[in-house]
């Protein structure tokens, strides 16, 4: 089992680096196609990464349940269907993958491989709109795999993820993995360390409402909760895809 294991922090590794590179990218290639115009620039990002993340969770669903996301990896031990150790590694995963993924897309657009980023993003608004963005993200997840509709998770993640970016103040960052990562990129969608502990605190606190939601509105999860993801395309109840 212990391949498995390995087989399964890769897919973490690599999902979220590859979801990194798609959202830092994208904002380097909106930047440069459309200088003058911010809206098209949030558009262009939007759309790659909300078609970037169907993807990888299509893809790698079935390896590792797709997390790409620590708030995913903590409501899914919360369930227990993952040990405090499993947790970990998988949450230290998504972690070195996002920075990885940072660092090779800056170097795809021949910029630094790390430079921190000065775009200092604070204030009650963006803080309010990350704990909505990633209360949201999780109830749409696990409500739909406690409903027995698990299929259809990664259309839903991705929908959610691309409208967000429009509908909160914050572009819906959502996860704490790819919101440390994009601390090394000075660029469009680039984060201030300073900025990132905050944003990565009221994501927490939606987090832990999204849990209590979830328990309160779908207090018993839908029959065989285990099955096979590779034979329905979505994960398993203890294997949840998730976001941005």
């Amino acid at each position: 089992m212990i391949i498995d294991r390995v087989r399964r922090l890769v897919a973490e590794a690599l999902g979220t680096g590859l979801l990194v590179m798609a959202v830092i990218g994208s904002g380097i290639m909106a930047a440069n196609l459309s200088p003058n115009d911010f809206g098209l620039q949030l558009f262009e990002n939007a759309a790659a990464t909300a078609g970037a993340l169907l993807a990888l969770i299509l893809v790698l669903g079935p390896v590792s349940g797709a997390h790409f996301n620590p708030v995913v990896t903590l409501v899914s031990r919360g369930f227990g269907h993952h040990s405090t150790g499993e947790a970990a590694g998988y949450i230290g995963a998504q972690i070195v993958g996002g920075c990885l993924g940072a660092i090779v897309a800056n170097v795809m657009f021949s910029l630094p491989a790390i430079e921190l980023s000065t775009k200092s993003r604070t204030g009650g608004g963006l803080w309010l709109s990350e704990a909505v963005a990633t209360l949201a993200l999780l109830l749409i997840i696990w409500g739909l795999v406690r409903a027995g509709r698990a299929s259809v998770v990664p259309f839903a993640v991705a929908a959610w993820i691309g409208g967000a970016y429009f509908f909160t103040s914050s572009t819906s960052f959502a996860n704490p993995a790819v919101t440390i990562a994009r601390t090394l990129s000075n660029t469009f969608a680039g984060i201030k360390p300073a900025s990132a502990p905050m944003f990565i605190a009221m994501q927490l606190v939606g987090a832990a409402i999204a849990f209590g939601l979830i328990l309160f509105l779908f207090p018993t999860p839908a029959p065989d909760p285990t099955r096979d993801p590779a034979n329905d395309s979505g994960p398993r109840d203890d294997e949840v895809a998730t976001d941005a």
